[in-house]
């Protein structure tokens, strides 16, 4: 299944996109797609209605925002083996683990707003997994495939000057207003058969900058998820980011190619859709 949130900032309601491509209201049927949705069993709960009885949505000029409302966004840093070596990073031998805030989630088609000051606003593409069911000191993958709702994608905007060069942790540079755009659509697990298998690309004013595949994690979705229980509770409704393949504007040559108010920015993964943002000025 693939299902979104549409409306207005702060008033989305809940939606499902049907195999021929119509948007068909859920708003009957469920309250909305979060943690208290995932964990009740709303999944499940959809897989068995009738989605040709649910009303038709008009698609034109229908704002998509974020496809759930998430607890809290977990990332994982420096995941590619591409991405490690343009930065000239070792591989890590666990995990590299930070957190952004919930509020900095937007919709996939939302504006991404360049923080007073900023110089070095970067792009990265990422694969993110929602995770449907609680997760803590899960022994292995198969029982962290099995706490995993589905994925869509997150785009983990960055200023790399204040993530690497004003001091303290990265928090900083990850966490400004509008730098998690999410979406489009949240799709189910059983619709993702594999998620190491999956290609992304990100693109700045239609130029090609990221090219990837999730075969090149050096840290598997499983054993993301597995290794990140053993540190947190991971509940219903939490979203883990798991790192951009080669290609951000950090990993470039001087001058570095960072974002800048007018740019436009795309992306996408297999199977989950793309995204599309105009980058403007805060």
């Amino acid at each position: 299944m693939r299902l979104l949130r549409v409306g207005e900032p702060g008033r989305e309601s809940p939606a499902l996109l049907d195999e021929t491509g119509r948007l068909r209201d859920l708003g009957g049927v469920v309250d909305d797609l979060d943690g208290a949705f995932l964990a009740g069993g709303g999944v499940e709960r959809l897989a068995g209605t009738d989605v040709d009885g649910l009303p038709i949505l008009p698609a034109d000029g229908l704002r998509v925002g974020p496809p759930l409302r998430p607890g809290k966004i977990v990332c994982i840093g420096l995941n590619y083996r591409d991405h490690a070596a343009e930065t000239g990073a070792p591989l890590p031998t666990e995990p590299v683990v930070f957190l952004k805030a919930p509020d900095t989630v937007v919709g996939p088609d939302d504006p991404v707003l360049l923080p007073r000051g900023s110089t070095k606003t970067d792009w990265e593409v990422e694969l993110a997994v929602v995770i449907g069911r609680t997760a803590r000191y899960l022994p292995d993958a198969e029982a962290a495939l099995a706490c995993i709702a589905g994925y869509t994608i997150s785009h983990d905007v960055s200023e790399r000057e204040f993530q690497l060069e004003r001091g303290g942790q990265w928090d900083k540079g990850k966490n400004c207003e509008t730098f998690n755009p999410l979406g489009p659509w949240l799709v189910t697990a059983d619709d993702i058969p594999d998620p190491q298998n999956l290609r992304l690309r990100l693109w700045v004013n239609g130029v090609l900058r990221q090219d990837g595949d999730t075969s090149d994690m050096i840290f598997p979705v499983a054993e993301i998820v597995r290794y990140l229980s053993q540190f947190m509770v991971l509940y219903p409704g939490d979203v883990i980011n798991t790192g951009t393949p080669a290609g951000v504007a950090l990993g470039q040559p001087e001058p570095k190619p960072y974002l800048t108010a007018g740019d436009v920015v795309e992306l996408e993964i297999d199977g989950l859709g793309r995204q599309r943002q105009a980058v403007a000025q805060a």
